[in-house]
């Protein structure tokens, strides 16, 4: 049995590749050990297979070349679901909306398409299509936006030197909220239960600052959020940054950040420096995060019977946080977030609205 140089490097390479099946890798050996002139019986004993096996795989190398020593495909039903059918499915999901519906349901598409409920859903996965879901999004349009984008991420990326960078906010409006009857606990096989009512006592506010470097949060509770009460966490700044630092604020636009009183207190006080978000951007504050981990750990589930309850609770939780406090970090350069942002708005350009 000849081989051409480029089937014995090709039957090589199987051999030796980690990625080859065993059985191709064998069925290779085979091949080789024939073509140096064995017999079937001597190339059985020497690799410990059958004789069968050898007589096989040499006359379908014969017969066939290298394509005879890959698997054939196995014998099944035929496909009943074509690629047009396939394509017909995605673009309808892409481009149409059902008459009485803002989206498909796959029991509407499978109507619609003629199929199965179950195939439409396996096209669906396949093609990552979700038309249930929705995300939200608003773009900035503040005409300093790039110029803030920069200014804040590079405190994050690249923070001055003797001086600290907190993330400032106020989480207002923090309901304290009783549920109208007792919370049953989770058992065996039944998870908690509360009503789905509750009974409102009171709100109050949550001023918090994050350090950047530290995780560590400094925080107050106010039962308004005026500009006397961001004043009077201003103070509480001054009091708990050593004196020998800068400190650099990051914060929103609220009009409370930006009256004459505030503007006259900072005057007296120049090594406090503002570094204001985009409008409509209070993904750059890093605050945020902390506030959502705050809610989603401590505050949805939670139950306070009024708003001394709650403003006590809000501080035991943000003392449990600073004595292991764990810092956010921060890892997109600015100019990675603005081509994200440019690429798109030419998405939504091109989308006809």
């Amino acid at each position: 049995m000849a081989l051409s140089d480029e089937e014995r490097a090709t039957l090589e390479r199987w051999v030796r590749r980690r990625k080859s099946s065993q059985a191709l890798a064998l069925r290779s050996r085979i091949v080789l050990a024939c073509a140096r002139g064995a017999t079937n019986n001597d190339v059985a004993a020497q690799l410990g297979v059958n004789q069968a096996t050898v007589s096989k795989w040499r006359s379908r190398f014969v017969a066939r070349r290298l394509e005879g020593l890959t698997d054939e495909p196995r014998p099944g039903a035929p496909r009943t679901v074509t690629d047009d059918d396939v394509e017909r499915v995605v673009v309808k999901t892409l481009t149409d909306k059902p008459r009485d519906a803002t989206h498909w349901s796959s029991r509407d598409m499978a109507k619609a398409t003629g199929m199965s409920q179950t195939t439409v859903s396996r096209i669906w996965r396949a093609f990552g299509l979700k038309p249930w879901r929705t995300d939200t999004f608003k773009l900035s349009e503040d005409p300093m936006f790039i110029e803030k984008v920069r200014d804040i991420v590079g405190l994050y990326l690249n923070p001055p030197e003797r001086a600290v960078v907190l993330c400032v906010d106020e989480k207002s409006q923090v309901q304290a909220l009783d549920r109208t009857q007792p919370i049953l606990p989770m058992r065996p096989g039944t998870p908690e239960r509360h009503t789905h009512d509750y009974v409102r006592h009171g709100v109050t506010s949550l001023f918090a600052a994050l350090n950047i470097a530290t995780g560590a949060v400094i925080h107050e509770t106010h039962r308004r959020h005026r500009t006397t009460e961001f004043n009077k966490f201003l103070v509480a700044i001054d009091k708990a940054v050593p004196a020998e630092l800068d400190v650099h604020l990051v914060l929103d636009n609220a009009s409370s950040h930006k009256t004459l009183t505030i503007h006259r207190w900072l005057l007296r006080h120049p090594r406090f420096h503002l570094h204001f978000t985009p409008t409509s951007s209070s993904w750059l504050n890093l605050i945020e995060r902390w506030f959502a981990e705050l809610t989603n750990r401590w505050l949805r589930r939670g139950t306070h019977r009024s708003v001394r309850a709650l403003e006590a609770s809000l501080k035991e939780w943000a003392e449990t946080w600073n004595e292991n406090p764990r810092p956010y970090v921060w890892h997109k350069t600015a100019d990675e977030i603005l081509e994200t942002l440019a690429a798109y708005c030419e998405r939504i350009s091109d989308s006809g609205h």
